[in-house]
């Protein structure tokens, strides 16, 4: 058999093989996301409220105003 025949035969393989993981893996992450819809809901609302915080923070003219006071310094 030539050499150049059996690495397109065993590259076939492989590539069969890699495609079957990696269709297994996202039909896993599809079903794990059908069980637990709202799993991460409560984290990006509290992230949000945060960001929301930090910006009020920020936005603050007190706090603009300390900064350019600390910067004559």
């Amino acid at each position: 058999m030539d050499a150049g025949v059996v690495v397109i035969v065993v590259v076939a393989i492989v590539g069969g093989v890699v495609y079957d993981v990696v269709k297994q893996h996202y039909k896993h992450k599809k079903q794990q996301a059908e069980i637990n819809p709202g799993k991460y809901d409560n984290e990006i609302q509290a992230l949000k409220d945060r960001v929301s915080a930090l910006e009020a923070i920020v936005t603050d003219k007190s706090y603009q105003l300390k900064n350019e006071i600390d910067k004559l310094k």
